[in-house]
């Protein structure tokens, strides 16, 4: 046994589910706070005292993922150093050490994803896969590939899925069943008896505000220009209505229309292009203006003004109607006006630290740059106030590592200060104790994270949960459209459950496949520290456990957990090799499930190789249109044919009508390569077909031709000047023909990179931009990132 069930007491319905989930892969429904990691613990320690082996639990981000490694380490009798996290952070070479030597896993799909396909490690002895936040399971998100590379190569595979809220989408529900194998799925409502109890109170209040004078005039403006932007598009039935109140999606959809239309040869409507363009950034304005504010809309404005390379940004702000809404939005800054639900916000959270100055609030917002005026506004306040946004930089503004959110969580904690500003990232499953306050800034048509955010309170004692909507905007429309959502979620649950259950007595169940459907209630709990029993002086040795225990424990429960090798290699049968920068495109993923072993390399030509003769290229449609217009298409095809003596291109996707290029250049351009370089091209409609077609060529090359699978770079060593050409074309924006007109004009590679901008632009194709980028390259200081 290795929970420490001597300093844990879980509720009685977290055993029921522990019993029921121990040997059939579940789908447990249950909301933030519930207790839902204990419940994963209990099978956990079931599962590695019957089989050995390890636990690999996923959580979609690494905040999640280390905060689940240190329940683990709490509560579990293991080494410190047998509870491990991976993440894409650590070496492949490390990783693999790490999972040869861990037993409990937590991870990022995405990190798990990668290394199973390049082959460091192994599934095969995982008994147990927890997948947190399991309505990700859907699409091609990497917990799909995950679940069912476990489900078909595990020796003792169990799956146990978690969420608070798994959509109303019926279909969606489905999905996730299927894409996880479940059998059975446990939900709890809040009115459960056995869960009642132990429910915190949480209180909603709607906060309203009325848009001043101002912002109905701005407004106003912009959806006449909406208006008279949806019209074309109306006439030509790309859109059902030029109202301004029609959805982003069906705007949206208009463009892709409009992109199919143009690809059967009316090229006519391709002139809506741009009125469709215009409508999605006019309803976009709109959204920041009722539901961000004043600065926000600038913030976006300025950004249009900018772009002069687009014609519909250009038209916009040309518009008399737009440069008296920028008249407007100046008069409005210099009032010191912006939106009145930041006014509100602040009033709320004096109150909240009058009432309790120790108390923590979180406020979510979807912008990050609200995130930013929030944290300024309240800093003005005095109130202590940190944002907590995602990894990833947004133009100047910088992500958060993964140990500045570990620190910022940790010293919000603390109490170190007291408001939380987050987006998104802020959501999901981060146990944040004791928060007083959740408000959000705006409400989100989304049940899931809906559900998501308001979880973050009521976790330990009674908490308070405020919405801010502006009146008569979409605000109003995104909390109805959220409110129905979730109410027709957990109809939507019962009722997928009801189908498992009636074909689980219909049949046979297939041993930790399937199972029968339990329904009971939901309810909320507190965090793991909820679970733990009052400490205790006493200790007969240092795992907390008694001698008694572990004399009247079975033998082969009490032997030494096995580990496993990291992975033992199965006789190859078809073998395609893959370009490491291919992962990302989702065909390794779709070949290893047709049955092939992807071996992934670093490839110099082509991005699978199937045999020694055929090396194969795969462009979307919109890489090969780039390929045209920059000139690299026809250096790339002569680098293929040299390698290869049979080289095949896969273009994917629709190819006319995605850019503005004219269908006879891109047929062009297809002839010269099929008739001038004899090389085949291939059309596929997804990433589907194109595994397809690359597991054929393989199966062909492999089984029927006899032909070895030898990685080859060129056919002959690459002259000195081809060495030049490409040191040079790893200059930005300098295609291959470019690198050649580089070299022809100074003589050497030296030369070339000491030139200066202006003898830079001496060269055909170099103009000042181009220039001041190449010697930004050649000569900023190298920072590690």
């Amino acid at each position: 046994m290795y929970l420490r069930r001597d300093i844990i007491e879980p509720r009685v319905y977290q055993e029921v589910i522990y019993a029921r989930c121990k040997e059939t892969n579940c789908l447990v429904v249950l909301p933030t706070g519930l207790g839902k990691t204990l419940i994963a613990m209990l099978i956990a320690d079931y599962r590695l005292s019957r089989y050995g082996g390890k636990v690999l639990f996923l959580a979609p981000t690494k905040p999640l993922a280390l905060q689940h490694a240190e329940s683990f380490r709490k509560i579990f009798n293991l080494p410190p150093e047998k509870i491990n996290v991976l993440t894409g952070e650590l070496s492949p070479e490390k990783r693999a050490e790490v999972w040869r030597e861990s037993v409990v896993i937590t991870a990022t799909p995405q990190t798990v994803e990668n290394d199973v396909l390049t082959g460091r490690i192994s599934l095969e002895d995982v008994v147990l896969l927890v997948v947190d936040e399991a309505h990700r399971a859907v699409g091609n998100y990497a917990y799909v590939f995950i679940a069912k590379e476990y489900l078909k190569t595990a020796k003792h595979p169990l799956v146990l899925g978690l969420t608070a809220s798994p959509g109303s989408d019926e279909e969606k529900i489905r999905e996730i069943v299927r894409n996880l194998g479940i059998g059975r799925i446990e939900v709890r409502t809040e009115n459960s008896p056995d869960v009642k109890p132990y429910v915190q109170r949480i209180a909603f209040e709607w906060v309203k505000v009325e848009l001043p004078g101002i912002y109905t005039e701005v407004r106003s403006l912009l959806r006449e220009m909406l208006k008279e932007s949806l019209k074309p598009l109306a006439q030509f039935k790309l859109v059902s209505t030029y109202s301004p109140d029609i959805s982003k999606r069906e705007v949206l959809q208009a463009g892709s229309k409009i992109n199919r239309e143009v690809a059967m040869g009316n090229y006519e409507l391709g002139r809506l292009r741009m009125y469709q363009a215009k409508a999605v950034k006019l309803q976009h304005a709109i959204e920041l203006l009722e539901t961000q504010g004043l600065t926000a809309l600038r913030a976006y404005l300025k950004k249009l003004r900018e772009d002069k390379r687009t014609k519909s940004s250009r038209e916009l702000m040309e518009d008399p109607r737009m440069r008296k809404v920028i008249y407007l939005l100046v008069q409005a800054k210099e009032m010191g006006m912006d939106h009145p639900k930041m006014e509100k916000l602040k009033e709320l959270i004096k109150k909240q630290l009058e009432r309790k100055p120790n108390s923590k609030i979180i406020v979510f917002t979807n912008y990050r740059d609200t995130g930013r005026k929030i944290v300024e506004e309240l800093g003005g306040l005095g109130i202590s106030a940190e944002r907590f946004i995602g990894q990833a930089s947004r133009g100047k503004d910088k992500g958060m590592s993964q140990r500045k959110q570990k620190e910022t969580l940790e010293r919000f904690s603390r109490g170190e200060f007291n408001v939380l500003v987050a987006t998104s990232v802020g959501e999901e499953g981060l146990d944040v104790p004791e928060v007083d306050l959740v408000v959000f800034y705006e409400p989100v048509p989304s049940a899931i994270r809906s559900i998501q955010r308001r979880g973050r309170t009521g976790r330990h004692r009674p908490g308070k949960v405020v919405i801010l909507m502006a009146k008569g905007t979409r605000d109003e429309a995104y909390y109805w459209s959220s409110r129905r959502k979730e109410r027709g979620m957990f109809e939507a649950v019962r009722k997928v459950a009801g189908e498992l259950e009636r074909a689980r007595n219909g049949g046979d169940k297939p041993e930790g496949r399937k199972g029968s459907v339990e329904m009971s209630a939901r309810g909320r709990i507190t965090s793991l520290d909820q679970f733990l029993k009052p400490k205790r002086v006493e200790r007969t040795d240092k795992s907390g456990r008694e001698p008694k225990e572990k004399s009247e424990k079975p033998a082969e429960e009490r032997k030494e957990l096995p580990i496993k090798p990291v992975f033992v290699r199965k006789p190859k049968g078809i073998v395609v090799y893959v370009d490491s920068r291919e992962l990302r495109s989702g065909v390794p993923k779709l070949l290893k499930e047709l049955g092939a072993e992807v071996e992934v390399r670093t490839l110099d030509v082509a991005d699978y190789v199937v045999s020694e003769e055929v090396g194969i290229e795969r462009k979307s449609a919109n890489d090969f249109i780039q390929s045209i217009i920059d000139g690299r298409l026809f250096d790339q095809v002569e680098r293929l044919k040299r390698a290869y003596e049979k080289p095949v291109i896969i273009i994917e996707g629709e190819l006319y009508g995605v850019r503005n290029v004219h269908p006879n250049a891109i047929r062009g351009a297809i002839a010269a390569v099929t008739l001038d370089w004899g090389v085949p091209i291939l059309f596929s409609s997804g990433k589907e077909e194109t595994a397809s077609f690359i597991y054929l060529l393989a199966k062909r090359e492999q089984e029927e031709r006899k032909k070895e699978v030898r990685l080859r770079s060129e056919k002959k060593a690459l002259t000195l000047a081809e060495r030049q050409r490409l040191i040079v074309e790893g200059l930005p924006n300098v295609s291959a023909t470019l690198a050649k007109r580089l070299l022809r004009h100074f003589g050497n590679v030296e030369r070339v990179f000491t030139a200066t901008e202006e003898e830079l632009k001496e060269v055909e194709g170099i103009g000042e931009k181009k220039a001041r980028e190449i010697r930004k390259v050649i000569t900023a200081p190298y920072v590690e990132e």
